[in-house]
């Protein structure tokens, strides 16, 4: 019966929860302005409690997560959250503050947040940091908005951003939002930039770089002292983002390497919630020239006592209070139980396990780039798709009748029909041999029976939609339409 909608398990009989009389003779016209109230009944399913329970565990169990298998989303590092974080971000003492308590009520939460600071920036080479910005790409905003601003007290009117084809999503994005003009720099044949298209497109109207490294191939840009000469000598900055620090950390430290600015994926690297819109954060840590300029970020002062501080040049706040805290607690316990030696080691099996599924599969998938990798590796699809007529989707989709979540596909856009792989270092090599030996079968079915592979899946809830039909005819009233 848990197999329906809710909606079919409503019963007005149902034994649902009773509450008490209001004790307050106030009614809620008195409390609410009429244009906010609802003028119709809203159509809500009622169910029993046991009902509703069981309803909402099984649909959890229809979904896939991490604690139920293997979940290789490159670029996302979806790696395993130790429990040991939410024990110690669930505390009382840290969910019932508020924001607006006295500085001195919160010196325990600010010490943590500082210390997190200090750990980030031994982490990175960096001079400082502010915690505020909530998620990767509100971090490039941030970067982008530091970069605009020293130009500004510059006197200097630099209109563009330099973005390598290899760079992420969002990169664009956030130079477009900042008023800069981002323009293309194409990847050389080891996927690296092509350091003849930057030196071409660099100039005094440009205001710098944005850099994924390792970038969206998995490949880490080993020609960065070359690049910093290139950028710097023009006046340019030049930003990292920093969404791949998972391969670098206790490895590489980008301030030390000729990088400006860089931002954190919180949820991606240092062991906090990921997926579902957030909550994130994406702190962002500055060379000592452009520290006047980030957002608040935490002081000690000589006394002792920890506060929030804007620099002398600010851009301002980018989020209210603190940003995320909550989830800066688990990233300052992740960092505490790892220590440097840990977090060198997670590094290190993150590009292990990369490479191990690298070489298991190359000469099954082809493989656009075939010089090293580090944490991620991208496949093509597109011998597939001429030999057997099987697509990169296909062979995702294949993927989830075997137990798996689909990698990412048809990404990174230079790679075409792209599988993206990031197994990080928390899975078992048990767990990526049996990705293998599903990835291995799906070539097997491609070749020998294709349309099995084209109809897939077949295990999960629902069968393969079809998109392009759901795109063109969005039912938005089903509920209403089949029910009366």
């Amino acid at each position: 019966m848990y197999d329906r909608l809710i909606f079919k398990l409503s019963d007005e009989n149902s034994n649902i929860v009773s509450l008490p009389e209001n004790q307050f003779p106030l009614k809620v016209s008195e409390c609410i302005k009429s244009d906010y109230l609802r003028k119709e009944e809203t159509s809500l399913p009622v169910v029993s409690e046991i009902d509703l329970l069981r309803h909402f565990v099984l649909l959890s169990n229809k979904n896939h997560h991490l604690q139920k298998g293997f979940y290789p989303l490159g670029s996302c590092t979806m790696k395993y959250n130790p429990v040991i974080n939410e024990d110690v971000s669930s505390n009382p003492k840290f969910t019932k503050l508020h924001p607006y308590q006295d500085g001195d009520d919160v010196q325990g939460i600010l010490q943590i947040m500082y210390e997190l600071q200090d750990m980030l920036l031994k982490v990175t080479g960096f001079s400082k940091i502010s915690l505020q910005p909530v998620a990767g790409a509100h971090g490039e905003f941030t970067g982008m908005m530091i970069i605009s601003d020293y130009f500004k007290r510059k006197n200097e009117n630099r209109t563009k951003i330099l973005i390598p084809d290899s760079a992420h999503g969002t990169n664009p994005a956030s130079a477009t939002l900042s008023g800069f003009k981002a323009v293309q720099i194409k990847s050389d044949q080891n996927g690296e930039i092509d350091l003849e298209d930057l030196e071409k497109n660099m100039d005094e109207n440009t205001a710098g770089i944005m850099i994924t490294n390792p970038n969206t191939l998995g490949i880490f840009e080993s020609r960065i002292e070359k690049i910093s000469h290139i950028v710097h000598s023009k006046g340019g900055l030049i930003y990292m983002d920093g969404a791949n620090m998972n391969a670098l950390m206790g490895i590489v430290k980008p301030g030390k390497i000729g990088f400006d600015i860089l931002h954190l994926n919180l949820h991606k690297t240092f062991s906090t919630p990921h997926g579902g819109g957030g909550p994130g954060a994406g702190g962002v840590a500055v060379v000592e020239s452009l520290k006047d300029f980030l957002p608040p970020y935490i002081v000690k002062f000589e006394n002792g006592k920890y506060s929030l501080d804007y620099p002398e040049k600010s851009i301002g706040s980018l989020h209210s209070f603190y940003g995320n805290v909550n989830i800066m607690v688990r990233a300052w316990a992740y960092l505490k139980v790892m220590g440097r030696d840990g977090l060198s080691e997670a590094s290190k099996m993150a590009i292990v396990n990369a490479n191990y599924i690298k070489r298991k599969l190359q000469d099954i998938y082809d493989l656009p780039y075939k010089n090293e990798t580090m944490h991620e590796v991208v496949f093509s699809g597109r011998k597939h798709k001429k030999d057997y007529n099987v697509t990169t989707l296909d062979i995702a989709k294949r993927l989830l009748d075997y137990g798996f979540h689909a990698p990412t596909v048809y990404f990174p856009l230079i790679v075409s029909e792209a599988i993206m792989i990031e197994p990080t270092e928390t899975e078992s090599k048990e767990t990526l041999d049996s990705f293998i030996v599903a990835m291995k079968k799906i070539d097997e079915e491609a070749k020998s029976d294709p349309e099995k592979v084209k109809s897939a899946p077949t295990s999960t809830p629902i069968s393969r939609p079809d998109d392009i039909y759901a795109l063109k005819n969005l039912f938005v009233n089903w509920y209403r339409e089949n029910n009366g």
